[in-house]
């Protein structure tokens, strides 16, 4: 905007009377640095606060040239929105005054929003009015007639109501700003120009209404507000009656009278249902003083001690010891059940140390299950423990003689500081000392040694100890199996390079580093099977990071797949790289330790079409007749395809359980870093390639698996199996929210098995409009034989009792979510507070077992016969063809 007009200087008179004008802009030779405020009202009240140009010196003229934002949205302005503009000049120090103000309204008479260029009357040494009747209007008509009437021609001109004329056009433009010039010139006033925004699309230019729902509708007011405000200091505070009732009711002596009470027919009813509540919800303070009250009657029902420790307040020291004291006595609950006291929820050690003393319960199979997410919750034990140091609690015999690391007679704290070691700085050639030094795994504590210095004492002890924190549990345990001891290692390291730990919290990432030096100490002070171990561990990092590097010398190289392929090949087959193709001793493979491995087939190593070209690697295995075959992403963050496939691989034992074996194929699937991992190859084909090749899926089992006898012409089995792993999929990609389904990542192999792989997209994010509730095509509802088929039928059936099943350990899979809010998995860190909530709604655990079994079937028809998933699979078609 611009302000035009002349600024008379103040007589001498003036500056007797005021001498601190002389320190003002009017005393200035040339233009006064000015400001311009601007300020929305609506009925003379202010909605929002004002904003000012920056500042901005001038010379010969006041010109801005700026675009002021204000604090609201155009959607949020009433229809007598004026907005109220004041210039400012300097006023001594520290002061300042008016040099004018003017009001215009947003919205013209017609409701439509200004636009353009206006010409606003300055109301001279006064503020600008924001009232409705305003003294300070920006339009005034009379003594500028001449200029009215041009504006308004203009304006018609603009809006296409008048016939325009290039030539003339230009001629009659350049004639009114003349005329304008010459009538402000003319005149004693000066004028503020202030543009408002035009709103363009696509070379159209649109005008803004003001529109409101039922606007014009009239409504009749009460004379007087039936409802009165009356401000309350003390509704914040503390209710000391209830408090007061809180301690009487938990105190000592309310013990002794508990102790005998039984509940009678309706609280028994209220107390199962609560006990029966999902680990999810939370109580009402009645609901807690219930179980408080019968906590002795409800000592025999293991089920109900996650929901009394809910109910203590641990902050109130006798409560507390109470709560503990009942805690030794409790039923003791169950593993699964045990994890949820792990949670961030509850922070009291003894409560902590009661559910890590449950989990040594659980055999390493089961332990396994939950590593990641145990793992996980190290970020919620006391973290001042974890770095200051514990004491040992107990001794205990390690298997083959001699002291456990760790134990009474080892103590000590481990001296140094973290030194994180940046993988950038790694140089990218194959020399036999470089491969030794990139052995180092990032951020993780020592002189440059992942397992660290062998002197150097261990900052907490291994304990066999009934009670123990979880860090000193899992080290524990990890010492004493490979298989643990290998994915303890890697969940471990891929937290402690994580970024985004240190962006959340630093101590987290101090935390994990701690954690790694404990355990590799462990295993260095062991006997000779725990050194086993740690030499394994350092052999599979020299092994990963030497497979880093030789995939980011085959990322830089230029040409094609092919020219890259052949790249990977002589990198393979180069003198530095001998210890890839040929191992000293069989190594356990970090993504499955049960699979020990002698080195790499060069020859059969190839690049996947895909922007980031995953490296697929066959590995010869120990005995030598089995090849066994991965796939290495680097530049992919693999930890939310982790997390599902656990869950897959979890809810298949839990369905095994039952002695329901849905043929389920939960691949192995590792992040060795949050860039790079390691998932199994399954032998198999897409779904679109069969339909593309076959025609039908059915065509592809009668031609890898034909049967005179068997339906279809299929062997009996392959059709059973296709039918049980359908359903399996469905329920639990549906329990799950997997999103970015279509018929190239759904895999089908020749004996009948169908699985999913690329878990981009979970609880609920879908790239593709309106998905249906589970990926139940066309093409594999005809491979059944169609909906009137009985194998559609046992398909039905397989997915209503898989999903009964899977409801009954809804508990299990919530508390193994919950315990992974705070991890950087990408489609939980988007909103971690809703993950478990998104969960717990897929298993309806409101219904009974024979609404849950209607639900399901629901689930399915809408499924089936959903329209849009059929036009976006197609769509997808295209895009791949194009692509290829």
């Amino acid at each position: 905007g611009t302000l035009e007009g002349k600024r008379d200087k103040p007589s001498y008179r003036a500056l007797m009377n005021d001498p601190m004008l002389k320190h003002s802009g009017l005393y200035d030779d040339h233009c006064s640095d000015l400001v311009v405020s601007c300020q929305v009202f609506s009925g003379g009240k202010p909605l929002a606060l004002p904003v000012q140009t920056s500042y901005k010196p001038f010379t010969t003229r006041w010109n801005w040239n700026e675009w002021l934002t204000l604090p609201m949205k155009f959607s949020d302005l009433p229809r007598n929105a004026v907005l109220a503009l004041t210039v400012w000049d300097v006023y001594g120090p520290r002061k300042s005054m008016p040099v004018g103000g003017t009001t215009v309204s947003v919205f013209g008479k017609y409701g439509a929003m200004r636009q353009g260029m206006h010409d606003l009357r300055l109301w001279l040494d006064m503020e600008a009015d924001g009232s409705s009747k305003t003294q300070t209007p920006g339009k005034v008509y009379g003594s500028r007639d001449q200029m009215s009437r041009l504006v308004k021609l203009s304006k018609k001109h603009r809006n296409g109501r008048l016939l325009k004329v290039d030539w003339l056009d230009r001629l009659t433009f350049r004639e009114i700003e003349l005329v304008n010039n010459s009538e402000k010139c003319s005149s004693n006033q000066m004028f503020l120009m202030v543009e408002f925004p035009r709103v363009v699309f696509r070379d159209l230019e649109y005008t803004v209404v003001y529109f409101e729902k039922d606007g014009d509708d009239a409504c009749q007011n009460a004379p007087r507000a039936d409802i009165v405000t009356i401000p309350d200091p003390d509704v914040s505070l503390e209710n000391l009656v209830e408090g007061k009732h809180h301690k009487l009711s938990r105190s000592l002596r309310s013990g002794l009278t508990d102790k005998d009470l039984k509940p009678n027919a309706a609280t028994r009813d209220q107390l199962n249902v609560i006990v029966n509540y999902p680990s999810t919800k939370a109580l009402t303070s009645e609901e807690q003083d219930l179980v408080w009250k019968f906590r002795f009657y409800l000592q025999s029902q293991k089920k109900a001690l996650a929901k009394f420790v809910k109910c203590v307040n641990w902050k109130s020291g006798p409560e507390a010891r109470q709560a503990l004291e009942l805690l030794r006595s409790w039923q003791p609950m169950d593993v699964e059940d045990a994890l949820e006291l792990l949670g961030p929820q509850f922070g009291h050690p003894a409560v902590r140390r009661y559910a890590v003393a449950r989990l040594r319960q659980a055999d390493a199979d089961d332990l396994l299950l939950y590593l990641l997410q145990l793992v996980q919750a190290l970020k919620y034990e006391r973290l001042e423990d974890l770095l200051a140091g514990m004491e040992a609690a107990a001794e205990l015999q390690q298997p083959g003689g001699g002291p456990l690391p760790g134990e009474r007679g080892d103590r000590g704290s481990f001296v140094g500081s973290a030194e994180v070691v940046d993988h950038q700085q790694r140089s990218d050639s194959f020399s036999s000392d470089q491969l030794r030094k990139s052995s180092i795994p990032t951020g993780v504590v020592g002189a440059e040694d992942p397992f660290g210095d062998p002197e150097a004492p261990p900052s907490v002890s291994v304990t066999g100890a009934s009670e123990c924190d979880l860090a000193t549990f899992l080290i524990t345990r990890a010492c004493s199996s490979d298989t643990l001891a290998n994915y303890f290692y890697w969940y471990l390291y891929v937290e402690s390079e994580d970024q985004d730990n240190v962006v959340k919290d630093s101590k987290v990432k101090e935390m994990y580093l701690a954690v790694m030096k404990r355990f590799n100490h462990c295993l260095l002070k062991g006997n000779r099977e725990y050194r086993l171990r740690r030499a394994m561990l350092s052999k599979q990092q020299t092994f990963v990071n030497h497979l880093v590097n030789l995939m980011k010398i085959v990322a830089r190289e230029n040409g094609n797949r092919q020219k890259k392929t052949e790249k990977l090949h002589a990198l393979l087959m180069d003198q530095e790289s001998h210890q890839l193709i040929r191992f000293p001793d069989p190594l356990p493979l970090p993504l499955d330790p049960s699979v020990r491995v002698k080195g790499l087939l060069p020859a059969k190593a190839a690049l996947f079409k895909s922007a980031l070209m995953p490296c697929r690697l066959t590995f010869v295995t120990e005995d030598g007749d089995r090849e066994y075959v991965a796939i290495f992403k680097h530049g992919d963050d693999l930890r939310q395809d982790q997390l599902i496939l656990q869950t897959i691989t979890l809810m298949d034992k839990l369905l095994r359980k039952e002695n329901l074996d849905l043929k389920l194929t939960p691949y192995c699937v590792l992040a060795t870093s949050t860039k790079h991992g390691f998932v199994q190859y399954i032998e198999s084909m897409s779904v679109a390639d069969v339909l593309r090749t076959e025609d039908t899926i059915q065509k592809f089992f009668r031609k890898h698996a034909p049967s005179d006898t068997g339906p279809y012409g299929i062997l009996p089995e392959v059709m059973d199996t296709y039918v049980k792993s359908c359903a399996g999929y469905c329920v639990i990609t549906y329990l799950l929210s997997v999103g970015d389904r279509h018929l190239d990542n759904l895999l089908l192999t020749k004996t009948g098995k169908l699985f999913h792989i690329d878990f981009g997209y979970i609880l609920g994010r879908d790239p593709k409009p309106l998905p249906p509730p589970m990926k139940l095509s066309k093409e594999m509802v005809e491979a059944m034989g169609g909906i009137n088929a009985d194998h559609y039928q046992e398909f039905r059936k397989q997915c209503y009792t898989a999903f009964l099943h899977l409801r009954r350990h809804a508990n299990l899979i919530l508390n193994l979510f919950s315990l992974m809010v705070d991890a950087s998995v990408p489609d939980i860190a988007l909103e971690p507070d809703k993950t478990v909530k998104k969960v717990q709604d897929k298993f309806r655990l409101d219904l009974t077992d024979e609404e849950a079994v209607h639900y399901m079937q629901n689930l399915i028809d809408v499924s089936v016969s959903a329209v849009m998933p059929a036009l976006v699979e197609q769509i997808h078609k295209i895009a791949q063809y194009w692509r290829r």
